[in-house]
């Protein structure tokens, strides 16, 4: 049974990137004693609460398990405190579907390229994808001295060129991911910090 002497967690938040999502929440403070945490799940198909490999754990943050990787799945967590035969009351969070909560990363840079009037980009996506995943980059860049005007351009490969620049010029680009589902859902990533490089001469 919930006691009313034990608070229950606050802050309970399910944070997600690039598909690797975990709940946490902020700890609760007794005057003696160490608090535990149980956290368990239930999906969207199914209306029973399971354990979630972490019962009476010390830590405020719990990692999705294997059994929950499906991204389309809808799923609701919740946290209780225990401090011997004492529990708080449980919160639950929010329903949480991966395929639109997640944060999507930027892409790694892996290689540039330089030429007199191109740079050849190699990047590496953020997550592993799967059946059905439709992966876009949009590509900003600008010269340095004029980085008020940017010129965008997308791509499907992750490999490509940006072309017809100006020889002996620094330009600067940045990078972000769109995701599009197989359920044509559309998540678009963090852009990438700028890198700059200057052009050869011809």
């Amino acid at each position: 049974e919930s006691s009313p002497h034990l608070p229950a967690p606050k802050d309970v938040m399910i944070y997600s990137y690039n598909f690797h999502s975990l709940l946490r929440w902020s700890p609760v403070k007794v005057d003696r004693g160490l608090v535990l945490y149980t956290v368990h799940f239930k999906t969207g198909a199914f209306n029973q609460w399971d354990e979630m490999n972490c019962t009476r754990i010390t830590q405020t943050e719990c990692s999705f398990p294997w059994s929950l990787k499906e991204r389309r799945w809808t799923v609701v967590l919740r946290v209780r405190a225990e401090l011997g035969q004492v529990t708080s009351d449980w919160v639950q969070t929010d329903p949480f579907v991966a395929e639109r909560n997640t944060t999507i990363g930027p892409p790694k840079v892996n290689s540039v390229i330089v030429s007199s009037d191109s740079l050849l980009i190699s990047v590496t996506p953020p997550f592993g994808s799967e059946a059905g995943d439709f992966l876009r980059y949009h590509v900003s860049y600008w010269e340095n001295a004029t980085s008020t005007t940017k010129k965008e351009t997308q791509m499907s490969n992750t490999l490509f060129k940006i072309r017809n620049l100006k020889e002996l010029t620094l330009y600067c680009f940045s990078i972000q991911v769109e995701l599009t589902t197989y359920s044509d859902l559309q998540l678009l990533g963090l852009q990438s910090d700028p890198e700059c490089y200057r052009t050869t001469i011809s």
